[in-house]
């Protein structure tokens, strides 16, 4: 996160978005073992450096990738609440952000599309492909972390529990 932190450029771009404080909500809600805020950031900043350099458009998908999740859900919903989230939060994260952001059209699309394929919102733009794919690896990598951590913690309670037989 310290990369995000000093690109200038970057910050440039989202410092509007990072200073509201709805926005800002997002720091407390999980999302693949890490926050919704924190996922967001990667998301944004990834997709960004790829648009830069595929010379897309960097500012819509800087935008648009701090806001593809920003939308909000309890912490305790069920199973099946969670499911249903995966097809209903695009729509919910679009008109958050165009209420308190405004959207262009590469935004609203950049947003709505991003669950493709597992939603059927293809993705109009390239750089909606860009956010898309990149929400994909960075979620993927986030999940490998929490289950390194899970693990991890497994193992250590089989470490005392050897040890205890051991004993």
């Amino acid at each position: 996160m310290r990369k995000i932190e000093h690109d200038r450029t970057y910050q440039n771009i989202v410092h509007d978005i990072l200073e509201n404080e709805e926005f800002n909500r997002l720091r407390y809600i999980e999302h693949h073992g890490t926050s919704r805020y924190a996922h967001s950031m990667r998301v944004s900043y990834y997709s960004y450096k790829i648009s830069k350099l595929l010379h897309l458009d960097t500012e819509d998908v800087a935008r648009a990738g701090l806001l593809h999740d920003f939308f909000f859900s309890d912490q305790d919903r069920t199973t099946k609440e969670r499911f249903l989230s995966t097809f209903n939060h695009p729509k919910k994260a679009c008109a958050n952000a165009m209420q308190y952001f405004g959207l262009n059209e590469r935004e609203q699309d950049i947003i709505v599309s991003h669950m493709f394929p597992v939603n059927i919102q293809v993705p109009k733009y390239a750089e909606s492909w860009v956010v898309s794919l990149t929400d994909k690896v960075v979620g993927f990598y986030e999940m490998g972390i929490k289950a390194r951590y899970k693990t991890a913690y497994l193992a250590n309670i089989c470490m005392l529990f050897l040890i205890n037989v051991v004993k």
